[in-house]
């Protein structure tokens, strides 16, 4: 969705109506603001107009991307739009919108009486005049206050193979899921916007309601600004900053992707920021929560690399449950934003960077389907999140692609180790969802003692082999892309051997009790050897 000042987010039912704003950039005034109104209705007979048998549903709120009223109990609302704003309904507990047959919410009515600019792909077509009434239907549905929802980083496809790679890697074990919906974090796709339909039927396959927030690699990069950036994004999903319920939870999303040309006429950049006009939206959003509401933030670009953060701070530190959610980085991080980072609250904030469908942009060899290990610069592997809420708590899961849900982390060690080496031989592990409220042990041998693990910000050493091994290979030979260079993990733990280990081969178990609690293992073979010559042997 574009921030121009004279822009509206507009939301209606199953309509995707695009609507045309005098650009400020083309020098134009902007057209009068006129006066939408419509009604929220329960559509009793799933027809997607407001007639007989429908019931009006009152003290539901409708936004046009900056105000947001609520409808009277005649379930009626209005508000102001310009010539290019989108009408939402921010979507109630205990309710569901219209979807689209790819599972998309049809929550919207996008007023672009012009249509979008002449892009290099397409945006909205005009959608004429202003309806004399906007209306939104909902269907009641069954929210309980614990649901899961699934969290895509990234999927990040060039073309139709890599759609195919999400479609085996991915989309295929969750077909069946219990999830109650699904978010992608942005960067849907990979600069080819039209790659935005093969995904969409892709990712429908789940079963579940999708939304989806845009990326920096989702925009239309012919755009003159960052007004009409979101064209072909708002064709397909709408507004791109939004808001609402399920169970007891309050979603928003974000745009945090600012599209400019630092110099007019030169090439166009991007950067992290949200813009006075979302703003306005998200200080209103916030105002109408209840306080011990639990308060989830979707954006793309983490938080901390948003230029005009401060004042979003300053409205969340007030909540005492509130997270954040991004991707981007291609690597998974559990941030606590402290002071350092301009924090004033009294506790540190917990903002997610979440794992990525498409790893390292899916490089590296490929497996036996085919597909690329795409194995991320931080040593953990491609695949998305598993989020449960409980009222006001909650959990992240870390589910590697294409493995059992077992697989939460990778011990680094050699197969054989000489008895008078242990103390100088280091075990690594990468526990790929831990954090630095992590507690990470080891022990060699069941009756092994526990020992604490050493957090440490390093390359992880198996992630280097693998690099190290298919840089002699890569170029005209090889049928892959080069794969991203290592970098320092986050969650990475290392400790030496004990040297009371005895000769023999013995399982090396590790232990992980993370922020929540909950306990992790997992285990490697190691064989001890009596002297230096015959592990240099074996």
């Amino acid at each position: 969705m574009h921030r121009t000042p004279y822009s509206v987010v507009v939301v209606v039912g199953l309509f995707c109506a695009p609507l045309t704003v005098a650009d400020v950039s083309s020098g134009q005034e902007p057209a009068k603001s006129l006066v939408a109104t419509g009604v929220v209705y329960l559509d009793a007979n799933t027809n997607l107009k407001f007639d007989e048998g429908d019931r009006p549903l009152s003290d539901v709120r409708v936004s046009n991307g900056r105000d947001i009223v609520r409808t009277n109990a005649e379930g009626r609302y209005e508000l102001t739009v310009d010539s290019d704003d989108i009408l939402f309904v921010v979507k109630p507990k205990g309710y569901r919108t219209p979807l689209s047959e790819d599972q998309l919410p049809r929550f919207y009515y996008i007023h672009k009486p012009a249509g979008s600019p002449d892009l290099k792909f397409k945006g909205v077509a005009p959608t004429g005049e202003l309806p004399a009434s906007v209306d939104f239907p909902l269907y009641e549905q069954t929210e309980p206050e614990q649901f899961r929802a699934i969290l895509f980083g990234d999927p990040q496809p060039r073309d139709q193979k890599e759609v195919d790679y999400i479609a085996h890697d991915v989309v295929e074990e969750l077909i069946g899921t219990d999830a109650s919906f699904g978010v992608t974090l942005g960067d849907i796709v990979f600069d080819d916007l039209d790659v935005f339909v093969p995904l969409n039927k892709t990712v429908a396959l789940i079963g579940i309601p999708w939304y989806n927030v845009i990326g920096n690699h989702d925009i239309n990069l012919d755009a003159q600004g960052d007004q009409q950036s979101d064209e072909t994004f708002e064709r397909f999903y709408g507004p791109a900053y939004y808001s609402f319920d399920y169970g007891q939870v309050h979603f928003v999303v974000l745009d945090d992707i600012q599209w400019f040309h630092p110099t007019p006429g030169g090439k166009g950049q991007y950067r992290g920021g949200l813009g006075e006009e979302q703003m306005t939206f998200v200080r209103n959003d916030l105002a109408m929560l209840p306080d011990e509401q639990l308060v989830v933030l979707m954006m793309h670009i983490p938080l901390v690399d948003v230029h005009d953060r401060a004042e979003l701070y300053r409205l969340i530190e007030k909540r005492p449950f509130c997270i954040s959610i991004s991707g981007h980085t291609h690597h998974h991080e559990h941030r606590f934003i402290k002071k350092a980072d301009g924090w004033l609250g009294p506790e540190p904030h917990h903002h997610i960077i979440n794992v990525t469908v498409s790893g390292s942009w899916w490089s590296g060899a490929p497996d036996e389907r085919g597909i690329p290990h795409t194995a991320m610069a931080d040593g953990a592997p491609n695949g998305y999140s598993i989020i449960s809420f409980d009222g006001t708590n909650y959990k992240l899961d870390y589910k590697a692609a294409g493995r059992s849900a077992d697989y939460q982390m990778q011990i680094h060690a050699p197969e054989v180790v000489a008895i008078d080496k242990l103390s100088e031989t280091v075990v690594y592990v990468n526990v790929f969802n831990g954090s630095e409220r992590s507690k990470v042990e080891m022990r060699v041998g069941q009756d092994g003692t526990w020992t604490a693990m050493q957090h440490t910000r390093e390359i992880d050493p198996l992630l280097q082999r693998v690099f190290d091994a298919e840089e002699k290979v890569i170029g005209e030979p090889a049928n892959w892309r080069k794969m991203s260079k290592p970098k320092a993990s986050t969650h990475l733990w290392k400790a030496a051997i004990p040297t009371d280990a005895t000769v023999g081969t013995h399982s090396i178990e590790v232990r992980e009790t993370d922020m929540n609690g909950r306990t992790l293992i997992a285990r490697r073979v190691l064989r001890i050897a009596s002297d230096g010559g015959q592990a240099a042997a074996e």
